[in-house]
């Protein structure tokens, strides 16, 4: 059976003019940087490297686009990960999105809600505002338990 786990994130989000996203160089701290929409970028990296990470994009854009916004959100973000052999198979109780490959993310409904998906190396992560986070793990739990079942 997947297993499900919260897993603590700190996300940055970037809004900024799109040709300055287009040049933006992403920092490394193992950030993961999702382009969420022409004029915004989103960025999932491990909390202790929150500020860090926060400081830099905005370093590095603000030479791009002085007006740019670059602003730490992690307080308005869950995230819940989906580990395990079978996650694909979990995940497609919850949701009609393809899980993505590789370094790809998708976003869309998820149980109902708008959520994103990243690939990680041990399966699924799965991103959701944080007022949505026990309807998602309720609705991952069951995702994996309806998995295992039906094998």
């Amino acid at each position: 059976m997947p297993e499900v786990r919260d897993r603590l994130v700190g996300i940055i989000v970037c809004a900024a003019d799109p040709a300055a996203l287009d040049r933006l160089v992403a920092p490394g701290h193992g950030a993961r940087t999702l382009r969420v929409a022409p004029d915004e970028t989103m960025a999932v990296v491990s909390p202790e490297f929150t500020e860090d990470l926060r400081r830099e994009l905005g370093d590095r854009v603000a030479a791009l686009d002085p007006d740019a916004l670059v602003v730490d959100v992690s307080d308005g973000w869950a995230a819940v990960a989906l580990v395990g052999d079978d996650a694909d198979h979990a995940a497609s109780y919850l949701s009609a999105l393809e899980p993505p490959a590789g370094e790809g993310f998708a976003q869309g409904d998820v149980a109902r809600v708008a959520a994103k998906i990243l690939r990680e190396r041990e399966g699924l992560l799965v991103l959701v505002p944080a007022y949505w986070h026990e309807h998602l793990r309720s609705r991952a739990t069951e995702a994996a338990r309806a998995a295992e079942a039906r094998g």
